[in-house]
């Protein structure tokens, strides 16, 4: 068993404040929550077999302390022999609140990045044959690689371009931010219905279609056009 040194206050010693480098600066941007959109690009859905115009937007969660920053490779988890890849852009909340109008919605992002959304596929399918929640597919340890965050006021609010996601070079996933089912806006004023959001929080917008195996010494790049590159080996 690890000591922890005490700390005045405290029962055991709080944890370091997650955050993301911020393109530009040496400040940071502190993580508060992470959530993940799910099937928000058509030809996922139908990829994961469903029809994405019969479904309205649903979300689930990622530990602040599941992200991996700064370069640093994906070590692939236990207990699993099937992790997948999932390329997405990624919004950074400068502010917040609940019942946020779409008109809104984009006064309160801060920017923007690149995110890996790593899924344990067999346990996510044996979880949905028992209609289980998906924590242990999701939120495992170093599940969210994340670029660093670009402001929108270097670049604005993305619409449209290219998102890809490489493995060894080659392509497999490749979209366009268009194709999104549920667009930045709609997604922060959906999600505020059902939580109060908060500066700090992050938002995983979807994957497009690909999605696929990831294997030790693999070499992942994962691009935005307009909001920058994720690159990272996993070990």
């Amino acid at each position: 068993m690890n000591s922890i040194e005490p700390v005045p206050g405290f029962i055991i010693a709080p944890q370091q404040q997650v955050s993301v480098p911020v393109r530009g600066t040496s400040d940071r941007f502190p993580v508060h929550r992470i959530y993940c959109v799910g099937r928000n690009y058509a030809a996922h859905a139908v990829e994961m077999g469903h029809d994405p115009d019969k479904e309205p937007p649903f979300f689930f969660q990622k530990s602040p302390s599941n992200l991996v920053t700064d370069g640093r490779d994906f070590s692939y988890p236990p207990a699993t022999e099937d992790v997948h890849h999932e390329i997405e852009l990624v919004v950074a909340l400068v502010s917040g609140g609940s019942n946020i109008p779409v008109a809104e919605a984009l006064d309160h992002v801060f920017g923007y990045g690149v995110g890996l959304d790593m899924t344990r596929r067999d346990i996510q399918a044996e979880l949905k044959r028992m209609s289980r929640p998906w924590d242990a597919a999701k939120a495992f340890e170093q599940s969210a690689p994340c670029s660093e965050i670009v402001p929108a006021s270097q670049i604005g609010h993305p619409e449209r371009g290219a998102i890809w996601l490489k493995i060894n070079g080659e392509i497999r996933q490749e979209g366009d931010l268009d194709q999104l089912i549920w667009k930045t806006a709609e997604v922060i004023a959906h999600l505020s219905g059902l939580f109060e959001l908060r500066a700090g929080d992050l938002i995983m917008t979807g994957t497009p279609s690909g999605v696929g195996s990831v294997h030790r010494g693999d070499k992942l790049h994962g691009h935005v056009e307009g909001v920058g590159d994720l690159t990272c080996t996993v070990v």
